[in-house]
């Protein structure tokens, strides 16, 4: 049940070189204080820090809405990148180092032969023309938050606005993410949407999720894109892992993931319409990332550990899957949304202790073993 929110409208202006304390959540004791601040990284970018007493966020409030990075119970959650910080710049290749960039909408993924969208699409560094800080209180307790909204209009085309919304909970190492899109259009909109999530992998990590370990189920990916090259012995990598996929449920150092590996995945939801994946750590703690299955049907993992980077999305959850427009309209994956129709998606993301983990884990495996 939504309480009171309290919205504070953010413009480029209250973003400077020194960290500016903006705002403060305080109802009980100094360790359920909740805080925001702007400043701006070197590059330029605006930067909204929100933090708890068990976790911090950075975020791009005018730069796609990303998730820049996230940190909780004093462990950095974000993958490992060539990016010391994000880069000014609508290209998605060329800022890539943030935990959450929203995905889509006018197409995802890898552009085929036939596609003129940019990798990923028009989302992942949309300029936000509306952004926001909010604190309130609901269902999670209480939060602080940013939402904003992004407008795409192309004449005889797109017209759709974005609006996605982060929510970081007083007591809570977990997080709320949504995306809500609105087709604003007196015709039909096409809508690709996908979430990508970077963790970062931990040697010898376990990953747990709720489908099923087969190749029916976990499909590996055998093409291969035009932004990447593979080096001696990756396609017959690849090969192997179609086979037996199960081989990347612990993420051994000798795994070859270079430059990357991608899996095609069957989520089984639980009597909430809960998906869930984990990459639980040797020492016990894990990562963790929840989606719904009616509102995202398709599963992708993709796993990359070279010199340069060291990524893990558990799941980038979407609509659909990201080898472009056209391959994914043959698929039939291409939502079509109504004149005035609205789409959302709803994410849990965050860090679990080890008792939670394995709590975790038994309920993963309850959905798998029905």
């Amino acid at each position: 049940m939504q309480k009171v929110q309290t919205t504070l409208h953010l413009t480029p202006a209250m973003f400077g070189d020194r960290e500016q304390h903006l705002a403060t959540s305080q109802t009980g004791s100094s360790e359920e204080r909740l805080n925001g601040s702007t400043f701006r990284f070197e590059s330029g970018v605006c930067g909204l820090r929100l933090t708890s007493a068990v976790g911090e966020l950075v975020l791009l409030p005018f730069q796609g809405q990303q998730v820049w990075s996230a940190t909780f119970a004093g462990r950095e959650l974000t993958m490992r990148s060539m990016f010391e910080q994000p880069t000014p710049t609508r290209v998605f290749l060329e800022t890539f180092g943030g935990f959450l960039q929203h995905c889509g909408i006018t197409g995802v993924g890898s552009p085929g032969p036939q596609d003129t969208h940019p990798l990923h699409g028009e989302l992942p560094n949309a300029p936000y023309e509306t952004a926001y800080l909010v604190c309130g209180e609901d269902e999670g307790g209480r939060y602080i938050g940013m939402g904003g909204r992004y407008q795409h209009t192309v004449a005889f085309a797109h017209n759709y606005r974005a609006e996605p919304l982060v929510k970081l909970y007083a007591d809570s190492t977990l997080f709320n993410v949504s995306m809500t899109v609105t087709n604003l259009k007196n015709s039909p909109q096409d809508l690709l949407y996908l979430a990508h999530v970077n963790f970062r992998p931990v040697d010898n990590g376990e990953l747990i999720y709720s489908a099923k370990p087969t190749p029916e189920h976990v499909r590996v990916r055998a093409s291969i894109p035009a932004h990447i090259t593979p080096g001696p012995g990756y396609v017959e990598f690849i090969a192997s892992l179609g086979e037996q996929p199960e081989q990347h449920h612990r993420l051994a150092p000798d795994l070859t993931f270079d430059p990357e590996a991608v899996f095609f995945i069957d989520y089984l939801a639980d009597e909430e319409g809960w998906a869930h994946s984990i990459q639980r750590h040797p020492d016990g703690n894990a990562d963790y990332i929840g989606h719904r299955t009616d509102q995202l049907p398709k599963g992708t993992r993709w796993i990359s550990r070279t010199a340069d980077q060291d990524a893990i999305a558990l799941v980038e959850a979407g609509t659909c899957e990201p080898e472009g427009y056209h391959a994914e309209k043959a698929k039939g994956n291409v939502k079509a949304l109504a004149p005035g129709a609205t789409f959302r998606a709803d994410f849990r993301i965050g860090a679990l202790g080890p008792q939670e983990a394995e709590s975790m884990a038994q309920r993963i495996r309850r959905i798998v073993e029905v």
